[in-house]
């Protein structure tokens, strides 16, 4: 199958066909419909993924559920043959607990919690499109991180299989995740304090600039003492007196 890039606009592609994609390229299919996620992610969209990494690596270790970042996961439809799937998505983080659905290479079917790190050029597709894609996948819980306004998103899957009204969580917060009875995310590892910026007025900012431009004055010299003048002798001479 041609290359997306290539395809024409109306091209539909499967998972068989993402499979002969260049491996350094990284993409989306939903509904047959192919989406260019390659572009780098941010330095703090690594971070955080990192710090979720090993909080929930830490907790469960020894435990039968596992947690990947950035794998792919297939969603068919009822038993379509894997090359047929035609979506496929790579979430930041998912928590598997079905070992079924884990075969070494790729997650078939909805993990029990996904997590998106949003980033300006995937919002609206995290947002959007994935969250109804969870939803109908019978995602039970679904995370968006907001590494901007320093905030998580939480949706549960409820009983009438959709997601009911999100809850939002700030840095200060500690998240209990729904599907690992007994993890709480710690949000202040995942948002360090920002940094404190102390500002200046206008005014003291000229004063500070012209206090630095000013040349430094030479110190003067202290005055020398002039010498006292020696008095001047007499030339010597007859006495006026004594001529008379």
């Amino acid at each position: 199958m041609t290359h997306p890039r290539q395809a024409p606009r109306a091209a539909t592609f499967t998972y068989g066909d993402y499979l002969t994609w260049p491996e350094g390229e990284r993409w989306e299919i939903i509904d047959g419909e192919a989406f260019d996620m390659t572009a780098a992610p941010a330095l703090d969209h690594q971070e955080l993924l990192a710090e979720l990494v090993t909080q929930f690596r830490t907790f469960l270790r020894g435990k039968p559920c596992r947690v990947f970042p950035d794998p792919d996961v297939i969603l068919p439809r009822a038993d379509e043959a894997d090359d047929q799937v035609r979506t496929v998505v790579r979430p930041d983080l998912v928590v598997v607990c079905d070992p079924t659905k884990m075969d070494g290479k790729r997650i078939r079917g909805g993990p029990d919690l996904a997590i998106e790190i949003l980033s300006p050029s995937t919002a609206s597709h995290d947002c959007l499109r994935k969250r109804r894609l969870y939803e109908q996948a019978g995602v039970r819980e679904f995370w968006l991180v907001h590494p901007a306004d320093r905030i998580v998103t939480v949706f549960h899957l409820g009983s009438d299989g959709t997601y009911g009204k999100p809850h939002y969580h700030d840095r200060e917060s500690k998240v209990a995740v729904s599907v690992l009875p007994g993890l709480e995310t710690d949000l202040s590892l995942l948002f360090p304090p920002l940094e404190t910026v102390v500002r200046e007025s206008r005014r003291e900012y000229l004063a500070r600039q012209a206090a630095q431009t000013q040349p430094t004055p030479r110190p003067r010299a202290s005055p020398r003492a002039r010498p006292r003048a020696r008095p001047r002798k007499k030339a010597a001479g007859r006495n006026p007196k004594r001529q008379a």
